[in-house]
């Protein structure tokens, strides 16, 4: 690899390592089907030790977006927490918890909110005492 040249995958090019991976192909099939060294595919691979990564998926509690996108209505016609949450059919303190987590009602956005809610739930989280 040359120094100061890195080039990851796409989400598109890492399935179709995937597939192959599955399919039998070794490292360097894989690597000259990309353009890249058998050592960048290995690197991918052995990150997930070699076991095709499952996809992400929500929990069933959690808010999605077309209820992210109705509390940020909701906010802009100067709805009360309450009368939100209610016809989300979900409880006051979620919602309230959501919009202060995420800027606030002055600040609230539904599509920054859900971004950062997909980044917050990656694991491993970082140790608080490394936080500054």
């Amino acid at each position: 690899m040359r120094p100061g040249k890195r080039f990851g995958l796409s989400a598109v090019q890492k399935s179709e390592l995937w597939r192959r991976w599955k399919a039998g192909q070794s490292l360097h099939e894989i690597g000259r089907a990309f353009g890249k060294s058998h050592s960048s595919i290995r690197c991918v691979v052995s990150l997930q030790g070699g076991f095709v990564p499952a996809v992400r998926r929500r929990s069933l509690r959690v808010l999605t977006l077309p209820e992210r996108e109705d509390i940020s209505r909701g906010i802009a016609c100067g709805s009360s927490i309450r009368k939100i949450a209610q016809h989300l059919d979900r409880a006051a303190s979620t919602v309230s918890r959501e919009v202060g987590r995420h800027g606030g009602r002055s600040e609230y956005r539904a599509n920054e909110a859900d971004d950062q809610a997909w980044k917050s739930a990656l694991r491993p989280k970082p140790c608080r005492l490394a936080l500054p």
